[in-house]
């Protein structure tokens, strides 16, 4: 099969599970034609999996192809955007049928269901990566940044924390013991519902993709605030819970270990009781963490009042060697 067969059936595929009416030219020519609603803002965001580095090399195709949109979707709800359009540029060693088909299935599924449309992309020969850029839209001036946090701001974050960085810390360790704990670093939940309830509740957001500690020092940075977390309120699954009974080990997965895909966000403590709402409807889970102050950094303390310091606050691309993060 050539790569210009594949993007045939690719094109068939995609039109089936995410045609929309605002795609006037889509896979096909040079570049695709897209309308974008009067009265909204574009949102674009972009990222790459690299095998053996944003997942492990025995990660299945579909969960790859899965990754590689939610990654980019949470990136959306991160701003409280609806997502619309994606584009894909694969890179593949050779043109493998039943890896392409399944990879394409983990990635058109999870499209068809938030209506995101393939429109373009490119193929290319080489070592497994993933690149996909999304756009999508926000009504002018609503968009979450990470600039608003201000002093006395609650912190939230949706979900659970670690159990993706705990999935990653026994593949390397030895077998895996919690195919509970490898489905959360295979197949992140988006939290696309609930960064577009956000919208006019919270003052800050950004997605939790290299740890909590690092992803909220951007919030703390771009606000130029400083904040409080209670340790022992960070939210913890059940199957984290099953592996890791040390608090301390449990919190540096919570705060460093990162691919959580979760929402950290800040907002007025009167809001709480509106962001409880919203978030039920959206069958979201969020908690508060702790708040916003005016000293700079980010402090950590336990449920004995003690401060834990922390040896990383998150992965760097570039300040580790190569492996899954």
């Amino acid at each position: 099969m050539s790569e210009f067969d594949w993007i045939a059936w690719l094109k068939n595929k995609a039109q089936q599970s995410g045609a929309r009416d605002d795609v006037v030219l889509g896979i096909g020519d040079d570049a695709a034609i897209c309308s974008v609603p009067a009265g909204m803002q574009l949102i674009t965001c972009t990222d790459t999996l690299v095998s053996g580095v944003h997942f492990p090399e025995d990660t299945r195709a579909a969960d790859i192809g899965y990754k590689a949109l939610a990654v980019n979707l949470s990136d959306m709800a991160a701003m409280g955007a609806e997502p619309a359009w994606m584009s894909l540029a694969l890179t593949v060693p050779d043109m493998d049928w039943d890896w392409l088909q399944n990879f394409s299935e983990g990635l058109l599924d999870l499209a068809g269901e938030y209506r995101v449309a393939l429109i373009g992309g490119d193929t290319t020969r080489g070592p497994l990566s993933v690149t996909v850029t999304v756009q999508g839209f926000v009504p002018a001036g609503s968009a979450l940044r990470r600039a608003g946090a201000r002093v006395g701001d609650d912190v939230w974050v949706t979900g659970s924390l670690g159990d993706a960085a705990a999935a990653l810390q026994q593949y390397k360790h030895g077998p895996m013991q919690s195919m509970k704990l490898r489905h959360r670093l295979d197949r992140p939940t988006p939290r696309v519902a609930a960064g577009l309830a956000l919208r006019g509740l919270a003052s800050a957001a950004i997605d939790i993709s290299d740890g909590l500690a690092q992803d909220l020092g951007h919030i703390l940075s771009s606000s130029s605030v400083g904040a409080e977390l209670e340790l022992g309120r960070l939210p913890v699954s059940a199957s984290l819970l099953d592996f890791h009974k040390d608090d301390a080990a449990r919190w540096a997965l919570q705060l460093s270990g990162g691919d959580d895909y979760e929402l950290c966000f800040t907002a007025p403590p009167a809001e709480a009781f509106a962001i409880e709402q919203v978030m039920a409807a959206a069958g979201v889970t969020a908690s508060v963490i702790g708040h916003i102050t005016a000293e700079p950094g980010l402090r950590c303390l336990t449920p004995d009042g003690e401060h834990l310091a922390l040896e990383q606050t998150g992965y760097r691309h570039f300040a580790e060697a190569t492996h899954v993060h």
